[in-house]
């Protein structure tokens, strides 16, 4: 099984280093620094951001909130 993690340090401590040699079907692959464009969480967040933040008025929190449930349906 691969997985592929950002370069969080978290993810290169000793425990999760012990965890999987303790676990070899586990192959992790981690994603070059700065290249959070190939994370597809932070793309939608990006895509959310330049579609509707940017182009938007909001006037509360709350108006901010129903544009963004209303954009994601």
């Amino acid at each position: 099984m691969r997985l592929v993690c950002d370069n969080l340090a978290t993810h290169k401590t000793p425990l999760v280093h012990e965890w999987l040699a303790r676990h070899p079907r586990f192959h992790v692959h981690f994603t070059p620094t700065g290249s959070s464009w190939l994370n597809q969480a932070e793309r939608w967040f990006v895509y959310l951001t330049t579609q509707l933040t940017q182009r938007g008025v909001h006037r509360s929190l709350h108006a901010l909130e129903a544009d963004i449930r209303a954009w994601v349906q």
